[in-house]
């Protein structure tokens, strides 16, 4: 079941994923860009853990699913955000932060050897060495999760206080978006005592959220005046 679910998200995250790019392909704009960078990502990372789950893991898979699942998705998702609330400003200026840690979370996931064995089977934990022997991957993931998905949840208030009588279609798209987030990172508690099918379902259902959210919100936005984003 555990593999099935995380199957069906990656359908979900994929559909998305293109999408995006058929949407930024007709009319290039830097928050489609920035989710569908996110969502890509989310797409992979759950492709690894379909793989994973199915037929065993190993070094590349988890770290395919660690770099794009636990570390960088939740950012460009932010990203994305950034661009459609705040504007195009506010979002060069967090690109380039993203972009830092980008490089540095590819070196250190690809490179920091593993502290522990990968299992024969369900979602690896304290597979890479713990925060308190330094910086490395773990903390990158405390730090991207944990700043995107604060980011995301400010935003999606900033949107209901700035936009509650004029778009509340752009409201409840951002609110949906942030559903989704924390929905992903909700799966983190099933994750940290190894329930893999709580895992994969919470997967699928912040790729729904975030894909239903993502529409209602950018047609909201292509129905407003001219702006930046």
């Amino acid at each position: 079941m555990d593999g099935l679910l995380a199957v069906i998200a990656g359908l979900i995250s994929t559909a998305f994923t293109v999408d995006l790019a058929l949407a930024y392909r007709r009319r290039p704009r830097p928050h489609t860009a920035a989710y569908a960078v996110g969502m890509g990502m989310f797409a992979v990372a759950t492709w690894a853990l379909a793989f994973g789950l199915t037929f065993g893991w190993n070094g590349a898979s988890y770290r395919a699913f660690f770099l794009f699942g636990a570390i960088l998705n939740i950012p460009y998702l932010a990203l994305g955000s950034m661009y459609l609330v705040v504007g195009t400003r506010a979002g060069t200026v967090m690109f380039i932060i993203v972009g830092a840690i980008s490089a540095i979370s590819v070196t250190l996931t690809t490179t920091v050897d593993f502290a522990a064995a990968l299992p024969a089977g369900g979602i690896p934990h304290d597979i890479f060495p713990p925060i308190s022997d330094g910086f490395g991957p773990r903390l990158l993931a405390a730090i991207g999760g944990g700043t995107g998905a604060t980011v995301i949840i400010v935003l999606s208030v900033v949107s209901i206080f700035r936009f509650w009588k004029s778009n509340r279609r752009l409201v409840t798209g951002n609110i949906l978006i942030t559903a989704g987030t924390l929905a992903a990172g909700g799966g983190g508690t099933g994750l940290a005592i190894g329930e893999s099918a709580a895992f994969a379902l919470s997967l699928l259902v912040a790729a729904a959220l975030i894909w239903a959210g993502y529409r209602l919100a950018t047609g909201a936005r292509r129905d407003m005046a001219p702006s930046g984003a």
